[in-house]
């Protein structure tokens, strides 16, 4: 953990590395959560390698899909409501994964002050409320269609990875509906 984010920020603070030599690998399974509704979430994690996903459950128990992520992924709460409420959402492993964790609170301590880590936090803020701009956008502006368009040119390395009713869920459509639109795209 300490060289991805090393890599990334460049020579950690000292608390900080001292902080990342001691974080443990968690191994995932396929479907196990990491993080589930009403829970608190305290920890930085880097996914070292696999797929989670982050999703919604409806009153009916229909899971909505927020947002995936993948091999080298950093995510943490990144907002004081996520710090300090419980969540409204889950996080899963879409297949077999490894995530390291860091305590929030002691990596906010040792990172105090470090202005590469504000810029990561600033620019992954920034990023956050771009895609979200733009995902109401597309929902309200789009076709199912040119949805998923604009999802094989933003995240083609989801459709790689990411099951297709996941990312029918994300899309807001049915499976079946997204199983059309592709044939369409791609005849024979």
């Amino acid at each position: 953990m300490i060289e991805h984010l090393s890599a990334a920020l460049g020579p950690l603070p000292p608390a900080a590395a001292v902080l990342c030599r001691q974080a443990q690998p968690v191994a995932l399974a396929k479907g196990q959560a990491l993080l589930h509704e009403g829970g608190h979430w305290q920890h930085l994690w880097w996914l070292e390698r696999g797929a989670l996903r982050l999703y919604y459950l409806d009153r009916d128990g229909q899971a909505a899909n927020k947002n995936f992520y993948l091999d080298g992924a950093l995510v943490w709460p990144i907002t004081p409501a996520l710090r300090e409420q419980p969540v409204h959402f889950w996080v899963e492993a879409l297949e077999p994964s490894r995530v390291w964790a860091l305590p929030w609170g002691g990596w906010a301590t040792a990172t105090a002050g470090f202005a590469p880590w504000q810029a990561l936090e600033h620019r992954v803020l920034a990023a956050l409320l771009q895609d979200k701009m733009a995902r109401e956008h597309a929902f309200l502006q789009l076709t199912a269609t040119e949805r998923y368009l604009a999802l094989r040119t933003e995240h083609p390395d989801w459709l790689a990875r990411i099951p297709l009713r996941q990312l029918a869920s994300w899309l807001g459509i049915t499976d079946v509906a997204l199983s059309r639109i592709r044939r369409r795209l791609n005849p024979g």
